[in-house]
Protein backbone atom coordinates (compact mmCIF):
# COMPACT_ATOMS: atom_id res chain seq x y z
CA UNK A 1 0.00 0.00 0.00
CA UNK A 2 2.74 2.69 0.97
CA UNK A 3 4.69 1.34 -2.46
CA UNK A 4 1.81 2.15 -4.11
CA UNK A 5 0.85 5.73 -2.65
CA UNK A 6 5.13 6.38 -3.14
CA UNK A 7 4.80 5.31 -7.03
CA UNK A 8 1.20 7.66 -7.23
CA UNK A 9 3.26 10.85 -6.18
CA UNK A 10 6.19 10.28 -7.94
CA UNK A 11 3.89 10.30 -11.28
CA UNK A 12 1.83 13.43 -10.45
CA UNK A 13 5.08 14.79 -9.96
CA UNK A 14 6.40 14.03 -13.05
CA UNK A 15 2.85 14.88 -14.85
CA UNK A 16 3.67 18.36 -13.61
CA UNK A 17 6.79 18.73 -14.81
CA UNK A 18 5.87 17.85 -17.76
CA UNK A 19 3.03 20.34 -18.14
CA UNK A 20 5.58 23.20 -16.37
CA UNK A 21 7.86 22.61 -19.19
CA UNK A 22 6.05 22.68 -22.21
CA UNK A 23 4.11 25.99 -21.12
CA UNK A 24 7.69 28.17 -22.13
CA UNK A 25 7.38 26.22 -25.00
CA UNK A 26 4.17 27.29 -26.02
CA UNK A 27 5.00 31.07 -25.52
CA UNK A 28 7.82 30.64 -27.70
CA UNK A 29 5.88 29.42 -30.33
CA UNK A 30 3.49 32.04 -29.67
CA UNK A 31 5.99 34.70 -30.08
CA UNK A 32 7.80 32.92 -33.17
CA UNK A 33 4.63 33.64 -34.92
CA UNK A 34 4.00 36.56 -34.20
CA UNK A 35 7.24 37.55 -35.27
CA UNK A 36 6.72 35.60 -38.99
CA UNK A 37 3.38 37.52 -39.21
CA UNK A 38 4.70 40.58 -38.57
CA UNK A 39 7.70 40.41 -41.45
CA UNK A 40 5.38 38.59 -43.43
CA UNK A 41 3.08 42.12 -43.10
CA UNK A 42 6.00 44.40 -43.94
CA UNK A 43 6.87 41.79 -46.89
CA UNK A 44 3.58 42.20 -48.25
CA UNK A 45 3.44 46.28 -47.51
CA UNK A 46 6.16 46.19 -49.20
CA UNK A 47 5.14 44.33 -52.13
CA UNK A 48 1.90 46.07 -52.29
CA UNK A 49 4.23 49.30 -53.21
CA UNK A 50 6.74 47.39 -56.00
CA UNK A 51 2.94 46.07 -57.13
CA UNK A 52 1.47 49.83 -57.01
CA UNK A 53 4.62 51.14 -58.73
CA UNK A 54 5.09 48.10 -61.91
CA UNK A 55 1.04 49.33 -61.98
CA UNK A 56 0.88 52.52 -63.25
CA UNK A 57 -0.74 52.82 -66.23
CA UNK A 58 0.51 55.06 -69.51
CA UNK A 59 -0.07 58.62 -68.89
CA UNK A 60 2.01 61.62 -67.66
CA UNK A 61 1.60 62.08 -63.76
CA UNK A 62 2.87 64.91 -61.62
CA UNK A 63 5.62 63.15 -59.22
CA UNK A 64 8.31 63.82 -56.49
CA UNK A 65 12.12 64.15 -57.05
CA UNK A 66 14.16 63.90 -54.09
CA UNK A 67 18.43 63.98 -54.27
CA UNK A 68 21.04 63.82 -51.29
CA UNK A 69 22.61 67.36 -52.51
CA UNK A 70 21.60 70.51 -51.71
CA UNK A 71 23.31 71.51 -54.92
CA UNK A 72 21.38 69.44 -57.26
CA UNK A 73 17.88 69.44 -57.35
CA UNK A 74 14.30 70.76 -59.19
CA UNK A 75 13.85 74.39 -59.26
CA UNK A 76 12.19 76.06 -56.37
CA UNK A 77 9.80 77.19 -58.69
CA UNK A 78 8.67 73.44 -59.65
CA UNK A 79 8.39 73.06 -55.89
CA UNK A 80 10.74 69.76 -55.76
CA UNK A 81 8.51 68.13 -59.02
CA UNK A 82 8.98 66.65 -62.20
CA UNK A 83 6.91 65.52 -64.71
CA UNK A 84 6.84 61.54 -65.23
CA UNK A 85 5.92 60.10 -68.57
CA UNK A 86 4.64 56.33 -68.41
CA UNK A 87 4.80 55.15 -71.62
CA UNK A 88 5.02 50.64 -72.31
CA UNK A 89 5.53 50.70 -68.61
CA UNK A 90 8.86 52.67 -68.83
CA UNK A 91 9.48 55.65 -67.24
CA UNK A 92 11.04 59.09 -67.12
CA UNK A 93 10.80 62.09 -65.40
CA UNK A 94 11.71 65.70 -66.76
CA UNK A 95 13.44 67.77 -64.00
CA UNK A 96 13.84 71.38 -64.16
CA UNK A 97 17.18 72.04 -62.52
CA UNK A 98 18.20 75.88 -61.04
CA UNK A 99 20.85 77.02 -64.03
CA UNK A 100 22.85 75.74 -66.24
CA UNK A 101 26.10 74.87 -64.27
CA UNK A 102 25.30 70.90 -64.08
CA UNK A 103 25.79 69.99 -68.25
CA UNK A 104 25.12 66.45 -68.57
CA UNK A 105 23.52 63.63 -66.44
CA UNK A 106 24.22 59.94 -66.59
CA UNK A 107 21.54 57.63 -64.94
CA UNK A 108 24.28 55.27 -63.12
CA UNK A 109 27.96 55.92 -61.00
CA UNK A 110 29.96 58.52 -62.59
CA UNK A 111 32.32 55.68 -62.85
CA UNK A 112 30.61 54.26 -65.31
CA UNK A 113 29.69 57.82 -66.99
CA UNK A 114 32.85 57.63 -67.97
CA UNK A 115 33.42 54.69 -69.70
CA UNK A 116 33.01 54.37 -73.33
CA UNK A 117 29.57 53.85 -74.79
CA UNK A 118 28.10 55.06 -72.02
CA UNK A 119 24.70 56.93 -72.70
CA UNK A 120 24.88 60.28 -71.41
CA UNK A 121 21.36 62.36 -71.13
CA UNK A 122 21.85 65.87 -72.71
CA UNK A 123 19.64 69.11 -71.50
CA UNK A 124 16.60 70.84 -72.66
CA UNK A 125 17.09 74.24 -71.93
CA UNK A 126 13.80 74.60 -69.67
CA UNK A 127 12.36 78.17 -68.95
CA UNK A 128 10.71 78.61 -65.23
CA UNK A 129 8.25 80.80 -63.77
CA UNK A 130 9.20 82.33 -60.36
CA UNK A 131 5.83 82.78 -58.05
CA UNK A 132 6.84 86.57 -58.50
CA UNK A 133 6.46 86.22 -62.41
CA UNK A 134 9.93 86.66 -63.38
CA UNK A 135 10.71 83.81 -66.00
CA UNK A 136 14.51 82.15 -66.37
CA UNK A 137 16.42 80.21 -68.09
CA UNK A 138 17.76 76.72 -67.14
CA UNK A 139 18.70 73.24 -68.07
CA UNK A 140 16.22 70.26 -67.56
CA UNK A 141 16.73 66.61 -68.30
CA UNK A 142 14.61 63.75 -69.10
CA UNK A 143 16.02 60.72 -66.28
CA UNK A 144 15.33 56.71 -67.22
CA UNK A 145 13.28 55.59 -63.65
CA UNK A 146 13.83 51.85 -62.79
CA UNK A 147 11.20 52.01 -59.79
CA UNK A 148 8.92 54.41 -57.69
CA UNK A 149 10.08 55.23 -54.06
CA UNK A 150 13.50 53.94 -54.10
CA UNK A 151 16.63 55.52 -54.45
CA UNK A 152 18.84 54.91 -57.36
CA UNK A 153 22.19 56.22 -59.16
CA UNK A 154 22.42 59.37 -60.95
CA UNK A 155 25.93 61.37 -62.01
CA UNK A 156 26.25 65.06 -63.22
CA UNK A 157 28.91 66.54 -65.32
CA UNK A 158 29.43 69.77 -63.97
CA UNK A 159 30.89 72.86 -65.68
CA UNK A 160 34.85 71.91 -64.88
CA UNK A 161 34.39 68.71 -66.69
CA UNK A 162 34.21 66.43 -63.49
CA UNK A 163 31.60 64.30 -62.50
CA UNK A 164 29.52 63.10 -59.11
CA UNK A 165 27.23 60.93 -57.91
CA UNK A 166 23.97 61.19 -56.39
CA UNK A 167 21.23 59.21 -54.92
CA UNK A 168 17.62 60.32 -56.12
CA UNK A 169 14.48 58.47 -55.72
CA UNK A 170 10.85 59.35 -57.00
CA UNK A 171 7.96 59.56 -54.87
CA UNK A 172 4.08 60.15 -55.08
CA UNK A 173 3.03 60.22 -58.70
CA UNK A 174 -0.41 61.64 -59.16
CA UNK A 175 -1.37 61.64 -63.06
CA UNK A 176 -2.36 64.77 -64.33
CA UNK A 177 -5.97 65.76 -64.53
CA UNK A 178 -7.83 65.51 -67.80
CA UNK A 179 -9.93 68.24 -66.85
CA UNK A 180 -9.09 71.55 -68.79
CA UNK A 181 -9.39 75.07 -66.84
CA UNK A 182 -12.45 77.52 -67.73
CA UNK A 183 -12.30 77.77 -71.29
CA UNK A 184 -14.15 81.33 -71.48
CA UNK A 185 -15.57 82.54 -74.21
CA UNK A 186 -14.57 83.65 -77.55
CA UNK A 187 -15.46 87.08 -78.89
CA UNK A 188 -17.73 86.26 -81.37
CA UNK A 189 -19.34 83.83 -78.61
CA UNK A 190 -20.94 87.31 -76.49
CA UNK A 191 -22.96 88.00 -80.16
CA UNK A 192 -22.15 91.97 -79.67
CA UNK A 193 -22.54 94.47 -82.04
CA UNK A 194 -19.33 96.00 -83.66
CA UNK A 195 -18.52 99.02 -81.39
CA UNK A 196 -16.49 100.25 -78.66
CA UNK A 197 -16.81 98.52 -75.06
CA UNK A 198 -15.40 98.89 -72.21
CA UNK A 199 -14.65 96.25 -69.75
CA UNK A 200 -13.55 95.30 -66.07
CA UNK A 201 -10.09 93.55 -66.17
CA UNK A 202 -8.15 92.11 -63.40
CA UNK A 203 -4.31 91.92 -64.13
CA UNK A 204 -2.07 88.68 -62.03
CA UNK A 205 1.26 87.68 -61.89
CA UNK A 206 4.64 89.75 -61.69
CA UNK A 207 5.08 91.07 -57.91
CA UNK A 208 1.63 92.68 -57.65
CA UNK A 209 2.96 95.99 -57.50
CA UNK A 210 2.30 96.60 -61.45
CA UNK A 211 -1.35 97.47 -62.45
CA UNK A 212 -3.25 98.04 -65.77
CA UNK A 213 -6.29 100.47 -65.63
CA UNK A 214 -10.06 99.19 -65.25
CA UNK A 215 -11.98 99.50 -67.28
CA UNK A 216 -10.37 99.04 -70.21
CA UNK A 217 -11.66 99.97 -73.67
CA UNK A 218 -12.49 97.18 -76.24
CA UNK A 219 -12.80 97.38 -79.97
CA UNK A 220 -15.30 94.38 -81.13
CA UNK A 221 -15.47 94.35 -85.03
CA UNK A 222 -16.74 90.94 -86.47
CA UNK A 223 -15.26 88.19 -84.53
CA UNK A 224 -12.11 90.33 -83.43
CA UNK A 225 -11.60 92.17 -80.14
CA UNK A 226 -8.87 94.50 -79.67
CA UNK A 227 -8.35 96.02 -75.84
CA UNK A 228 -6.33 98.99 -75.57
CA UNK A 229 -4.29 97.96 -72.06
CA UNK A 230 -2.86 101.15 -70.16
CA UNK A 231 0.03 100.43 -67.65
CA UNK A 232 0.78 101.82 -64.68
CA UNK A 233 4.20 102.57 -65.33
CA UNK A 234 5.83 103.85 -68.51
CA UNK A 235 8.33 101.28 -68.39
CA UNK A 236 7.19 98.51 -70.77
CA UNK A 237 8.59 98.38 -73.84
CA UNK A 238 6.83 95.60 -75.88
CA UNK A 239 3.63 93.20 -74.85
CA UNK A 240 3.77 89.34 -76.64
CA UNK A 241 0.24 87.38 -76.92
CA UNK A 242 0.13 84.23 -78.62
CA UNK A 243 3.44 84.85 -79.70
CA UNK A 244 3.07 88.05 -81.83
CA UNK A 245 5.19 90.79 -80.20
CA UNK A 246 3.25 94.37 -79.41
CA UNK A 247 4.58 97.52 -79.06
CA UNK A 248 3.50 100.77 -77.61
CA UNK A 249 0.80 102.84 -79.15
CA UNK A 250 1.90 105.94 -77.33
CA UNK A 251 5.35 107.74 -76.39
CA UNK A 252 4.18 109.83 -73.37
CA UNK A 253 3.16 108.71 -70.12
CA UNK A 254 2.24 105.23 -68.75
CA UNK A 255 3.02 102.34 -71.37
CA UNK A 256 -0.32 101.68 -73.80
CA UNK A 257 -0.58 98.56 -75.67
CA UNK A 258 -3.24 97.72 -78.23
CA UNK A 259 -3.51 93.70 -77.97
CA UNK A 260 -5.85 91.35 -79.05
CA UNK A 261 -8.21 89.57 -76.55
CA UNK A 262 -8.51 86.32 -77.24
CA UNK A 263 -10.96 85.22 -74.46
CA UNK A 264 -13.50 86.52 -72.08
CA UNK A 265 -13.87 85.25 -68.83
CA UNK A 266 -10.52 83.11 -68.19
CA UNK A 267 -7.21 83.54 -68.01
CA UNK A 268 -5.47 85.28 -70.92
CA UNK A 269 -1.40 84.54 -71.22
CA UNK A 270 0.59 87.52 -71.67
CA UNK A 271 4.00 88.54 -71.96
CA UNK A 272 4.91 91.94 -70.57
CA UNK A 273 9.02 93.16 -70.92
CA UNK A 274 10.24 95.76 -68.24
CA UNK A 275 13.07 98.14 -68.52
CA UNK A 276 12.72 99.82 -64.94
CA UNK A 277 15.23 97.24 -63.65
CA UNK A 278 19.59 97.75 -64.96
CA UNK A 279 18.61 94.86 -67.70
CA UNK A 280 15.56 94.13 -69.61
CA UNK A 281 13.13 91.78 -67.86
CA UNK A 282 10.27 89.43 -69.43
CA UNK A 283 7.27 88.99 -66.61
CA UNK A 284 4.48 86.56 -67.55
CA UNK A 285 0.94 87.70 -66.71
CA UNK A 286 -2.42 87.08 -67.12
CA UNK A 287 -5.23 89.28 -67.83
CA UNK A 288 -9.27 88.33 -67.33
CA UNK A 289 -11.81 90.20 -69.12
CA UNK A 290 -15.26 90.21 -67.90
CA UNK A 291 -17.94 90.02 -70.35
CA UNK A 292 -20.59 90.67 -67.74
CA UNK A 293 -19.03 94.21 -67.44
CA UNK A 294 -18.95 95.06 -70.85
CA UNK A 295 -21.13 98.61 -71.64
CA UNK A 296 -21.07 99.71 -74.77
CA UNK A 297 -20.25 103.22 -75.30
CA UNK A 298 -22.47 106.11 -76.21
CA UNK A 299 -21.79 107.95 -79.33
Amino acid sequence: MKKRYVNLILAMASASVLVLGSVPAMAKTDETKTESGEEAEASEEKDTDAAKADTLEDGVYTAEFETDSSMFHVNEANDKKGELTVKDGKMTIHVSLVSKKIVNLFAGTAEDAQKDGAEIIEPTTDTVKYSDGYTEEVYGFDIPVPAIGEEFNVAILGEKGKWYDHKVSVKNPVKTSDDKKSEGKKPEELKLEDGTYETDVTLTGGTGRASVESPAKVEIKGKEATATIIWSSPNYDYMIVDGEKYEPVNKDGNSTFEIPVTVFDAEMEVTADTVAMSTPHEIEYTLNFDSSSMKKEEK
